[in-house]
């Protein structure tokens, strides 16, 4: 199996069919993180105030032991903290007498034991539990694994939202069956003893046939009621349905934000790691531009920075540009879009190409999407270069937030080429005149 990536996590996520199978792929990533550390889930019972049972990932299946003991049994700070929610909470050196309660395998040494509370709807829902083994190096792996912890609990709320559903259609399911039962139950009974006494109406006294017809009459205006009771009840839970349903789209929102700010921070460590080990000017000036051009999904990109002499930007890295425009091609300060650029230090958005004739890119006619972006790079309120973006994926168009979005990438590309001296060195490397 290839290593769990972060995409691929959320992916297994948003596909799992239930709960177990959630927590599985997220043992899946933890082993590729760091194969000793233990991860389990206690389900919580908020009204009892017990912990149910939990449930541990044991390689390829899930154990599940009952406890069915007292939430009061946690120190009262590691209790209060774990309540909240939102973060581990550390048992310190007593992570090994708690680990015991939770009733985790030994780890054979010292370990963490760090406990995340998981809420759903207000209250605390369950228990995300890792328990790893003391090391001397390095970061430990709860903070390791934060963004998969992440992922997880959204993955998590989101199969307690359709329970909720499936427990308020049954619920109303319920009632509207009780309530029709009970009315056709009375009314046969009524019915019945209609017919006896209009049977022996010759016998009975007719005070009590009127009787009986007002008992009908006030049964069929209790079960009216009653009906209206039930689609008063039926329109509370339709109501319900609809605002977990409008949760569940702005969970997805909030899922998809996640995701793209996970991607940005892997493609910003990826960069910096090739800062870190490479000393090849054209790979790492190749590697500034990806990183800008893959977060924002261009298909058309370039990097050009600034000469030495300060007189002319020139290409340090582009893809997808228009034929005869090459790597180490001048463009004069003040020239075109990235030369008016780097001259003003201020961005330009462009939404509609016919609306912007008097910009041509890089004096490229080959749009195959009007919108552009051209951002200056500047570090230390020194001009280091600009970025070019184009003919975003699937027809897109680039708004106000991508630019802020550029505008941090920017400074990392910026930071990077300037420690870099990237400019100078690939003036040299491409032979720049």
């Amino acid at each position: 199996m290839p290593p769990r990536t972060l995409a691929s996590l959320a992916h297994a996520l948003t596909v799992s069919a239930s709960p177990d199978a959630a927590l599985q792929a997220l043992g899946e990533a933890l082993a590729e993180v760091d194969r000793f550390a233990q991860l389990a889930l206690v389900r919580f019972d908020e009204r009892r105030g017990m912990l149910r049972d939990r449930l541990l990932v044991s390689g390829p299946r899930i154990e599940r032991i009952a406890l069915d003991t007292t939430f009061d049994h946690l120190p009262t700070r590691e209790r209060v903290a774990i309540s909240a929610g939102g973060q581990f909470v550390d048992f310190g050196d007593n992570g090994d007498e708690f680990a015991r309660l939770f009733q985790l395998p030994i780890l054979g040494e010292p370990g963490w034991l760090s406990v995340r509370g998981l809420r759903f709807d207000g209250t605390l829902s369950a228990l995300l539990i890792l328990n790893e083994s003391r090391k001397m190096f390095g970061a430990r792996t709860a903070e390791r694994f934060l963004p998969a912890i992440a992922l997880f609990e959204l993955a998590h709320l989101r199969f307690l939202e359709r329970e909720a559903r499936e427990e308020a259609v049954k619920t109303l399911e319920d009632v509207t069956q009780h309530v029709h039962g009970d009315y056709e139950r009375r009314l046969a009974e009524l019915e019945a003893r209609l017919t006896d006494a209009s049977n022996s109406m010759a016998e009975a006294n007719s005070a009590r046939v009127v009787a009986l017809e007002r008992e009908v009459a006030q049964a069929t205006e209790d079960a009216r009621r009653a009906l209206r009771r039930a689609d008063a009840v039926e329109a509370t839970v339709g109501s319900a349905v609809e605002q977990l349903e409008k949760a569940h789209v702005e969970l997805h929102r909030r899922s998809e934000s996640l995701r793209q700010k996970t991607r940005t921070i892997y493609l910003i460590d990826r960069v910096l790691t090739l800062d870190a080990s490479t000393d090849d000017p054209r790979q790492l000036a190749d590697g500034l531009m990806a990183l800008v051009g893959d977060d924002m999904h261009a298909h058309r990109c370039s990097l050009m920075l600034r000469t030495p002499d300060g007189e002319s930007l020139y290409i340090a890295a582009a893809r997808g540009i228009a034929p005869g425009v090459m790597e180490g091609t001048r463009v004069a300060m003040g020239q075109g879009v990235a030369g008016r650029v780097a001259v003003s230090r201020e961005p330009l958005l462009v939404r509609d190409v016919l609306e912007a004739k008097s910009h041509p890119l890089l004096q490229d006619q080959y749009f195959t999407t009007g919108s552009f972006i051209s951002f200056p790079l500047v570090y230390h309120d020194e001009l280091v270069g600009v970025v070019n973006l184009a003919n975003r994926a699937m027809q897109g168009v680039f708004l106000d937030e991508d630019v802020d979005r550029v505008r941090l990438l920017g400074l990392v590309i910026a930071l990077v080429a300037s420690h870099a001296r990237l400019p100078e060195r690939l003036v040299e490397a491409l032979s720049v005149r």
